[in-house]
């Protein structure tokens, strides 16, 4: 089973229709030959003045003040365009807001913060929905390797970052029973390291098996409970080339053709999860998300071959 050209067509003009301006630059970059400058450009709206994101760069916060989680999704977008001139002033703005220890407690950047609940959020980003395994790894894990594969190798923030790192991943060894948002920081904080080309320094091979049999166990492989919040196989799995994906290829490949058959009226794919509160900024809000949704989904089925010729 295959997205057909005209299917691709109706995604392609939904996206035009309704995706936020750096969401649209994303999937032009993706599949429109459009360029990283451009993504860039309307990522920078959502940097402040002290190199953090802030402004609703993640779909679930309104908070307009720069937090550890809403940098760590501008990483993220980085990550996804190949981004790696560690120069450029937004990458050097996102190491000084590192640097600066905001947020940073008890030697974790805090995947909560009390501004969030003065404006419009999701109630997991609510100050007291704080749980241990979010705070240990979420987003520390990923900022921790962000700065591995990015500041200098002889400044002071890459040794805190590589401490951090060391920690983390002593952690994981002994406890490596992470849901799936803990998990997938962990995911990240290795790539970076491969990236930053110090292995060596780390029990990564270990490291790297381990995730790989935690990634079999978290996946759901129930299919009728997929429309529900939860680690879907293609969470961990992005392509063929992770080396989770031989021994998960059968349920991988159910994921693909239940992600064809389950397109709305619209072409696209609804979200999985409600606020319980503030309504009409959820509103707004979802449809930010469906068009985070359909670049995913629409990779994910690139990645995979399933394009129609």
């Amino acid at each position: 089973m295959k997205l057909l050209k005209s299917d691709f067509n109706s995604i392609k003009t939904w996206m035009h229709r309704n995706a936020r301006p750096l969401d649209l630059a994303r999937w032009n970059y993706h599949f429109e030959n459009g360029s990283g400058e451009n993504v860039l450009t309307y990522l920078q709206a959502y940097q402040n003045q002290d190199g953090g994101f802030g402004h609703a760069l993640e779909p679930d916060s309104w908070n307009p003040n720069s937090t550890p989680i809403q940098t760590t999704t501008a990483i993220e977008i980085l990550e996804e365009i190949h981004f790696d001139d560690k120069q450029h002033l937004l990458i050097q703005q996102i190491l000084n807001f590192l640097e600066s220890g905001t947020d940073f407690e008890e030697g974790r950047w805090q995947n909560t913060v009390s501004s969030n609940n003065h404006y419009p959020h999701a109630p997991w980003w609510h100050t007291d929905s704080d749980s241990n395994s979010r705070r240990e790894y979420n987003p520390t894990a990923i900022l921790a390797g962000f700065i591995l594969a990015f500041s200098d190798k002889g400044s002071d923030l890459f040794s805190e970052g590589f401490n951090l790192s060391q920690e983390l991943s002593k952690s994981f060894l002994l406890q490596p029973q992470l849901d799936m948002h803990p998990l997938l920081c962990v995911q990240h904080m290795l790539a970076y390291i491969k990236k930053a080309e110090i292995q060596n320094h780390f029990e990564y091979y270990s490291l790297c098996k381990l995730l790989d049999q935690q990634i079999t166990h978290l996946i759901n492989r129930d299919a009728d409970h997929w429309n529900d919040y939860g680690c879907r196989p293609t969470t961990f799995i992005k392509s063929p080339d992770n080396p989770a994906y031989k021994e998960n290829k059968e349920i991988v490949d159910r994921e693909l053709d239940y992600l064809l058959n389950t397109r709305n009226a619209d072409g696209v794919w609804d979200i999985t999860w409600k606020w319980s509160s503030f309504n009409k900024e959820f509103a707004i809000s979802e449809n930010w998300w469906k068009a985070n949704v359909v670049i995913k989904n629409t990779l994910l089925l690139q990645a995979f071959g399933r394009f129609e010729a």
